[in-house]
């Protein structure tokens, strides 16, 4: 969230964000009761998906979109392309900020596509290994190096020595770790789409996810990251989290281990619930961080837990 609120204050009071409706609930929130209120900006939140709601949502006092591709916990992909061609049309001057979080720089660069700046959380993928909380901002162009800077002495946005280290050695193995997450994600994503447990999943590198096509052109792989709608609502959601056994119940993601949430009580808790429901995050929503597990083990955990909480309840 430091380099979330870094970047944002790149704006002035007046200012008009476009947000994407389905990102972070900490930035949904962080605009919601500081951007919006106290720092005297404008926002719109949209569904980046279809495009039409960009081009209506522009203004002349737009400085500023914001996006995550795919989009945390549903997945959903912004064709990035595409985005910038529309706000650099309408004003070349527009910032376009993209959360690289669930994809990292090893299978999707941002920048290829026209984006200005680009956002990771360390704490996840690149760092791997659950024991860092870190934000980088990445830019290419240092016109931007001075307010970035200013920001990190002001605000005290400084990681330690130690966890500076802690991610230089998670790069290291980034490579080895993103194609493991990457097998063991797709075979989970496989199995969870056929069982009888499971409405929906959703999970970018699936022919089944809606978009597909756009995934197959601006990546080259997928990260652990998946959606689950399950046949039930909260009370069979929370049922499933308890029944795991390998699987962790953490907040985090990107790690060696697989962890589990559930959104509506979790990351999105303090976001109002007809928005959450607006959006899709509904209360039967599971978002999995598949890990680097023997996959057996993964999806027979997944199995019995699913049995637990929805079939033998019925």
């Amino acid at each position: 969230m430091g380099a979330i609120t870094s970047t944002i204050l790149l704006l002035k009071p007046g200012d008009h964000i476009i947000c994407d409706e389905s990102v972070y609930g900490g930035t949904i929130e962080y605009l919601n009761k500081i951007g919006i209120p106290r720092n005297l900006l404008t926002a719109d939140f949209i569904d980046f998906t279809d495009l039409n709601n960009l081009k209506s949502a522009l203004k002349p006092e737009t400085q500023m979109i914001l996006f995550e591709s795919p989009s945390n916990p549903l997945l959903k992909l912004v064709d990035i392309a595409e985005a910038v061609k529309i706000t650099k049309a309408h004003n070349k001057d527009i910032l376009i900020v993209a959360d690289n979080t669930f994809m990292t720089p090893y299978f999707q660069n941002p920048f290829k596509f026209g984006v200005d700046i680009v956002v990771h959380s360390l704490s996840k993928y690149i760092n791997g290994h659950h024991d860092v909380v870190m934000g980088a901002i990445v830019i290419n162009d240092s016109k931007y190096c001075d307010h970035f800077s200013s920001m990190q002495k002001i605000v005290g946005a400084v990681p330690s020595p130690f966890d500076c280290y802690l991610v230089t050695r998670g790069i290291k193995t980034l490579h080895l770790r993103m194609k493991r997450h990457y097998k063991n994600a797709l075979a989970v994503a496989k199995f969870l789409e056929k069982h009888p447990c499971v409405e929906k999943v959703l999970y970018p590198a699936l022919e089944s996810h809606p978009q597909h096509e756009i995934h197959k052109k601006q990546a080259i792989g997928m990260s652990g990251m998946i959606a689950v709608y399950l046949k039930g609502e909260e009370k069979e959601a929370t049922a499933f989290l308890e029944a795991l056994q390998v699987v962790t119940i953490a907040g985090s993601l990107g790690g060696c281990e697989t962890t589990v949430t559930l959104p509506a009580l979790m990351s999105h808790e303090n976001i109002p619930r007809e928005h959450r429901i607006k959006v899709g995050i509904t209360d039967g929503l599971i978002r999995l961080s598949i890990g680097l597990e023997d996959i057996e083990d993964l999806i027979a955990d997944f199995d019995q837990a699913l049995k637990h909480a929805i079939l033998d309840k019925n």
